[in-house]
């Protein structure tokens, strides 16, 4: 089928929005659908037509090709609302079968025009208008599919809305990893090597550094095990250097705060490390300034499942939904003396940092993106 993918977030970005959409799409194409993304923005910045792909595929870790395009301009309050039925017309002059997307105006303006329609919902309806959006899409007759990212999402949905949808309607669809990625990962020490990380005990988080993501407590765990080496790869930049200050005026020289890097890279850095932490507290940021502890479902979890590299996770109803207590170690949320034990007693054995790794890369194989993709369109003929 050709598929026009609408997402709402501009490519490329840090966010792990545009991550997913991208990760989506190249995994749509993998299982042989023609895949044309629209995308808010103008796209790579300075790039010719012939090198925008290349630097997409860099920066997202990619190796599928789809196309791309990108409707210009997006900073406003009237173009950010008019972008999804800008994106929906042009949908229909590429001749597309289906519209797969995040945006809930999309979906109701592509099953106006009688268009098939799948609609990610990575969390509740937001703002004024969003849950009078949300009961239009629901009330809706066509073909339409609505894929939720967490059972407690689909469970609040339901709860809020009763939405009236078939099953086949309504599907759960976790996120999901590139197994191939970590197929050949090399080990700690190697990884460390390459990276330049010194050679000694590494614990790493990979993601964003809003509030609430744990770097807070990498701040207070680091004094307290100097002989550790803590590392945070990811961040937008104002608050990359603003960690980066904090450690310097507390005199703390045992973490690593190493900003963005592109996606194909990070394999590697999840491999320096001997133990991978999701230190969640009970209340987060996100690019959309909201709350989402509730229902999200983060994509580092898969990777780092699929990483061979043993987690200590905060202890979370939805992070349970996919680690259980054979696959990582769960840890209340910002209770300093767990996490500080939680992380020596793995360091300290590496037959049990060897067990739950691989637990839990023998529990990630049904989340790839490929499967999830196959998931999205089973039983759509």
């Amino acid at each position: 089928m050709k598929i026009v993918c609408i997402a709402p977030s501009r490519i490329p970005s840090v966010t792990a929005n545009s991550i997913q959409a991208m990760k989506v799409c190249q995994a749509l194409a993998q299982i042989g659908h023609e895949v044309i993304l629209i995308a808010p923005g103008s796209g790579p910045e300075g790039a010719t037509a012939e090198e925008k792909w290349d630097v997409l595929a860099d920066h997202y870790g990619l190796h599928t090709r789809f196309e791309c395009e990108f409707i210009p301009p997006f900073d406003g309050w009237l173009p950010r609302r008019v972008f999804p039925w800008r994106a929906v017309q042009r949908a229909r002059q590429l001749g597309a079968e289906v519209i797969y997307t995040w945006l809930i105006q999309s979906a109701i303006g592509g099953m106006l025009y009688r268009l098939p329609v799948v609609l990610e919902m990575h969390d509740l309806p937001l703002g004024t208008f969003g849950p009078i959006w949300y009961r239009r899409f629901l009330k809706m007759k066509g073909r339409k599919r609505q894929l939720v990212i967490t059972q407690a999402l689909q469970e609040a949905l339901a709860a809020q809305y009763r939405p009236q949808l078939k099953p086949a309607e309504n599907m759960l669809a976790p996120n999901g990893v590139d197994l191939e990625r970590y197929q050949r990962i090399p080990t700690t020490s190697q990884a460390r090597a390459i990276l330049g990380l010194p050679e000694i005990p590494t614990v790493a988080c990979t993601g964003h550094l809003y509030a609430g993501r744990g770097a807070e407590l990498y701040l207070e765990l680091a004094p307290r095990m100097p002989e550790v080496h803590f590392v945070w790869v990811g961040g937008r930049p104002q608050h990359v250097e603003e960690w980066r200050r904090k450690t310097e005026e507390m005199g703390i020289i045992n973490i690593s705060f190493v900003g963005f890097i592109p996606n194909a890279i990070l394999p590697m850095y999840q491999a320096a490390a001997e133990v991978l932490l999701m230190p969640y507290g009970l209340r987060m940021g996100a690019s959309s300034g909201e709350n989402p502890v509730e229902f999200f479902n983060p994509m580092k979890m898969f990777e780092y499942m699929a990483s061979g590299r043993p987690v200590i996770t905060s202890d979370l109803p939805v992070i349970s939904e996919i680690l259980g207590r054979d696959s990582a170690v769960f840890c209340p949320p910002e209770n300093l003396i767990a996490w500080e034990e939680a992380i020596y007693a793995l360091l300290g054995n590496p037959l049990e940092r060897e067990r739950l790794a691989a637990n839990a890369r023998k529990d990630v194989l049904p989340y790839t993106w490929k499967a999830r993709a196959e998931k999205a369109f089973e039983g759509w003929s």
